[in-house]
């Protein structure tokens, strides 16, 4: 099966299951997104929602962050992993976009990365679900199934995300990157599937009888 073949049977699988997708994440604006997005990391996006849904309806801007300082937001988000490192970097990114960008979050990538506790990852899902930019975010759990579905065989995320950009149409990233997620984690799961039992792994390869082993990113 061809990589051409097999992209498009993927995306008629993923397309079929989930016709209309909804971003994980809630948020009020491109701000609160970029906040829940940095809070995802090592963390569920459902405890996510379950924190911010507390906090979002009050404190929505830069500037809310920035008068409630670094141990209020340790406060409201130690539910969450990583909660300390996570409050200096809300604390300090507020301030720069307070600073110099008057409260608003900027749409570029370059300026996104340069953000306290911002990497690549997280501007792409900024960019993508916040600004409608394509993009092709991609985190672990991306890099595992463009492996085991035969899209790439990157050692890293950043190969991972540069195959399946030229695998897949522009016009098709945003919609796909959330349709791979919800169908990992319903379907093709670490520990369930091992590339051998969901519909997307059949199909693209029917002879696989042996678990198939990714390389971390």
């Amino acid at each position: 099966m061809s990589e051409k073949y097999r992209a498009k049977l993927i995306r008629k699988i993923l397309n079929k299951t989930y016709p209309k997708i909804s971003v994980p994440l809630k948020s009020r604006n491109v701000f609160t997104l970029l906040i829940s997005v940095l809070l995802s990391a090592q963390c569920t996006d459902v405890n996510v929602n379950n924190v911010t849904k507390n906090i979002y309806p009050k404190y929505y801007k830069p500037i809310h962050f920035l008068k409630l300082g670094r141990k209020k937001i340790e406060k409201l988000i130690k539910k969450i992993g990583i909660f300390r490192i996570k409050s200096k970097s809300i604390y300090n990114l507020s301030k720069i976009l307070q600073r110099e960008y008057n409260g608003n979050v900027p749409r570029t990538f370059e300026e996104l990365e340069r953000l306290p506790g911002v990497g690549h990852k997280t501007a792409s899902v900024v960019m993508s679900q916040g600004f409608g930019h394509p993009a092709f975010p991609v985190d672990t759990h991306i890099h595992r199934l463009a492996q085991r579905w035969g899209l790439t065989n990157g050692k890293n995320v950043a190969q991972t995300e540069k195959d399946l950009k030229r695998i897949f149409p522009k016009k098709y990233w945003n919609k796909l990157h959330l349709q791979i997620i919800f169908y990992g984690r319903e379907f093709c799961k670490a520990r369930e599937c091992y590339g051998i039992t969901c519909k997307i792994c059949t199909s693209c390869y029917p002879n696989r009888k042996k678990p198939i082993k990714t390389k971390k990113a």
